[in-house]
């Protein structure tokens, strides 16, 4: 017996030891056999992290555990994931891992998958990326090769796991998330049963149309295998799609051509809160105590052929007559609901697939609604015709239903409408095949958002369909201090709302006061007090409108501006606004603009042309940042203005020109002014430096002058200006930062150079000094505020000199002339010999005077001659000291 026990334990701790090594001692040798598999019959980039053998957590099977796994896609679908799986796992018998490629194929007896994410996709060339098995080299080789893995599966899991199909071919999408699958069964066997365990949520999109969406299914049945007639039937099940109940039967065969399908289902009550149910649970909430009268009912039925050409016939109906419910905490009830709706293909053929709306009715409190619609041609070109007839209080809505919407929702809606149409239609423009016949009108409408300043109310709106437009014959709105009156036209409303297609259309729009600040935020980056999120863009003209808009608004608040009486016509299209012949009364004046505003870039630009006329000067340079900067200067000037400016730039976030990148020109006419040099600074400096000039009393009427301006710096061409007998020649430029550097020029008679001047020019007894100028050159640094003048006089001594000497010669000229003729005279004894004595002394001979002119003799000469040139030397000599002096003090 002891012999017995210790062979027994001997045996069992060397099938331990065994158990325990093997896998180590196996584990290269599944390793290549799972490589050599893979390279054999995959035609894509595989990979994994690890293989692992186990006798222990299947005993007495084997277990290989696959992890990491990664399936990439080659051409055409290079680079993209297939499949990704945390860990794979497979249960078989431990004599299949000793099997060599020669001899029968591997059985698999379990398959356990966790957290896979599994991509299936059909490009528009209709290549499919699962479609990676290698093609066999020799076809009709069954029987001499090896045949892989064969399943012979007692049961398989699939955990928390995620699908994903894409055809853009019939623009399909599926999306499968929380994906948890089970089933158990017997495959090997020619009829078997399987019984299976589902959970997941399931997203389902038919040419870009969401016929569900993130609902959550769980199906429990038990399907009947068929292996010899490849027939999989429903037996006992149990579905839910959300949480209507679902019942099927029938069956799925794969047949030579693709499956033959039979297949009936329905909801196995009929009470009404099943409808419900199928709402999903974020919109219906907790249904459980609701109150429901009236039934519901959903049957359908499957069946035919599936092929690449055809489609099983579909004939589904749901219904419910009389139908109500209640949620306890809400006042309202939906009542009278009625529903009669199918989706049917009689064919075979997938485009003659509908839906069929014959009834969808309900009241809230007084306000009854009603439709139908038929849409044919589901999956290709939808032929779309629908009738809506009745009025919906839009504030009834959350006191029956429990919507939590985000923004305020008022208004009564009425409405009979009749449409039909095919979404080719819209896509090309055929609007004589869409027809649209009815009216609809809302009234007390007041919607709020976070994306808006003020709330908008709408008063009235009618809108009237007929076939190829819609007119708006009536809207009347408000919102915040702005009103609003419009009418017009539009052309492709439903591709608008159906499709991506613009909106177009042409509008009048009326209203007494228009503020700006009711549609933007003021101040760019000042979060508004009912705005989220800060802006991450600067605002932006909407790309869907293609419209033309004619405007006439009695008032206009702009910022700080009040424009009167603003006419004209806005274009937007492309993400841009057009403004033509756009006027106003503004600044006591009228204001004319046109020009191009443009969103589309990432940065908006503008691109104007304004023409002003009789503009207040006093007003408008006060007012108006940007002729402040224009023209820092015309705040000391009370008047009138006319000009035309021309500019281009990029505006702020707040829609208004970033002064820093204008750039343009204009021309400007003064008018009529007065000069108020107190209000100014630069020209206070000047009244006190240009002590001869009353700035108070210069003329600036009819001044003309052009100016052109670019990154930030502003030109003025050279113009002049006249001060009584004073002509003053301007020129310079100055930025925006409203630093300048200008040069005056003024031409300054000599009599108002003071009394000492006037002293020693009177000293040349001759009239022509009576017109003597000087230019005086005045230079002004700084900036406006803090400004610097300096004058300098250096040019004006010289002139000065200069045209003192030529009096002064002309002078000297003119009387040697004289004597020169009295000298003939006495020759030809045509004067009077007796000549005074005085005069005989005081004149000497022509060559001396000639001589003493033009070469400036030094030797002595009476007194008459000696006090006349000293005159003339001291004269200029006294001038030059004189302004030397001034210079001097002033430096």
């Amino acid at each position: 017996m002891k012999k017995i026990l210790k062979i027994t334990g001997i045996t069992l701790l060397i099938l331990i030891i065994i158990l325990v090594t093997a896998p180590f001692i196996f584990q290269s040798q599944i390793k290549d056999m799972v490589r050599n598999f893979i390279n054999d019959n995959v035609n894509a980039k595989v990979e994994f992290t690890d293989v692992s053998l186990s006798f222990i957590s299947s005993f007495p099977q084997a277990n290989v555990s696959l992890d990491g796994l990664k399936i990439t896609n080659l051409a055409p679908f290079e680079n993209e994931t297939l499949a990704d799986v945390k860990s794979l796992s497979f249960d078989m018998s431990v004599k299949e891992l000793f099997k060599k490629a020669s001899e029968n194929p591997v059985i698999i007896n379990s398959i356990d998958i966790e957290e896979a994410l599994i991509t299936l996709k059909t490009n528009k060339f209709g290549d499919s990326n699962w479609d990676i098995a290698k093609e066999s080299e020799t076809k009709n080789s069954t029987s001499e090769t090896s045949e892989g893995f064969k399943l012979d599966i007692q049961d398989y899991a699939i955990k928390n796991s995620a699908f994903t199909y894409l055809d853009e071919v019939a623009n399909n999408k599926i999306y499968i998330t929380e994906l948890n699958h089970s089933g158990q069964g017997v495959f090997s066997e020619t009829v078997s049963e399987m019984d299976t365990k589902t959970k997941a949520n399931i997203t389902l999109a038919v040419d870009s149309t969401e016929y569900l969406s993130n609902n959550k299914i769980k199906l429990d049945a038990l399907i009947g295998l068929d292996l010899e007639q490849n027939k999989y039937s429903f037996k006992k099940n149990k579905g839910l799609i959300n949480n209507l109940p679902l019942e099927f039967n029938g069956f799925v065969q794969n047949v030579d051509n693709g499956q033959n399908i039979d297949i009936t289902f329905e909801n196995p009550g009929s009470d009404f809160k099943d409808f419900l149910a199928v709402i999903p649970t974020v919109y219906s909430k907790n249904i459980s105590d609701v109150q429901t009268t009236g039934n519901f009912k959903v049957k359908g039925i499957i069946k035919g052929l599936a092929t690449d050409n055809t489609i099983p016939t579909i004939d589904i109906n749901i219904a419910s007559n009389n139908a109500s419910f209640k949620y306890p905490d809400l006042p309202k009830s939906v009542e009278n609901i009625s529903i009669n709706a199918s989706v049917k293909n009689t064919t075979g053929k997938t485009d003659d697939t509908f839906l069929d709306i014959k009834t969808l009715d309900f009241k809230i409190d007084e306000d009854a609604f009603k439709s139908s619609a038929t849409i044919k041609n589901l999956t290709s070109n939808q032929i779309i015709n629908a009738s809506i007839d009745g009025i919906l209080n839009l504030a009834n809505i959350t006191k029956a239903y429990p919507l939590e919407l985000e923004n305020k929702l008022q208004g009564i809606v009425k409405g009979k409408i009749n449409t039909n149409f095919d979404i080719n239609a819209i896509d090309t423009n055929a609007y004589e095949r869409i027809k649209n016949n009815g009216d609809i009108s809302i009234s007390d409408f007041e919607f709020s958002s976070v994306d808006i300043v003020n709330p908008i109310k709408i008063s009235q709106a009618d809108i009237n369909f007929k076939p190829g437009i819609v007119t708006l014959e009536h809207f009347k709105a408000t919102t915040g201090k702005t009103d609003l009156d419009a009418t017009g036209n539009i052309n492709n409303l439903l591709g608008f709302l159906l499709s991506d297609k613009k909106l177009k259309g042409n509008f009048n729009v009326n209203s007494n006061t228009f503020t700006v600040s009711d549609f933007m935020v003021e101040g760019g980056s000042e979060r508004p007090v009912n705005q989220s999120t800060e802006p991450d863009d600067a605002l932006k003209i909407p790309a869907f409108l293609d419209c033309t808009i004619n405007a006439d608004a009695k008032t206009v608040l702009y910022d700080n501006l009040t424009l009167k009486d603003v006419k004209g016509t806005l274009v937007i299209k492309d993400e841009k606004a057009d403004l033509k012949k756009v006027t106003s009364s503004l600044f006591d004046g009228n204001l004319s603009l046109s020009g191009l505003v443009d969103t589309k870039t990432k940065i908006p630009t503008f691109n104007m042309d304004l023409g002003i006329e009789n503009f207040d000067i006093s007003k408008s340079f006060n007012d108006l940042d940007m002729l402040k900067s224009l023209a820092p200067i015309a705040q000391a000037l009370q008047g009138k203005l006319n000009s035309a400016i021309s500019l281009k730039g990029v505006l702020g976030d707040d829609f208004t020109p970033i002064l820093s990148s204008i750039s343009g020109g204009a021309l400007a006419e003064l008018l009529s002014t007065k000069v108020t040099p107190k209000n100014v600074e630069l020209l206070s400096a000047l009244n006190s430096n240009l002590n001869f000039i009353d700035f108070e009393k210069l003329d600036l009427k009819n001044l003309k002058t052009a100016l052109k301006f670019d990154d930030g710096k502003v030109n003025i061409s050279p113009f002049n200006i006249k001060y009584e007998d004073i002509n003053i020649t301007v020129d310079g430029s100055h930025g925006f930062d409203k630093t300048m550097n200008y040069n005056l020029v003024l031409d300054v008679p000599a009599k108002y150079l003071g009394s000492e001047v006037n002293r020693l020019i009177g000293k040349i007894n001759d009239d022509k000094v009576n017109n003597i100028t000087i230019p005086v050159t005045t230079n002004l640094t700084g900036s406006f505020t803090k400004p610097k003048v300096e004058t300098d006089l250096t040019s004006g001594v010289q002139k000065l000199t200069a045209q003192l000497i030529d009096i002064q010669k002309q002078k000297l000229l003119n009387d040697g002339k004289d004597k020169l003729n009295d000298m003939i005279g006495d020759v030809l004894g045509t004067n009077n010999n007796e000549t005074d004595s005085v005069n005989t002394e005081s004149s000497p001979p022509v060559t001396d005077i000639i001589q003493d002119i033009f070469s400036g003799n030094d030797k002595e000469t009476d007194s008459t001659k000696t006090d006349s040139s000293k005159s003339t030397g001291n004269t200029v000599k006294d001038i030059i000291d004189l302004f030397g002096k001034k210079k001097k003090k002033k430096e």
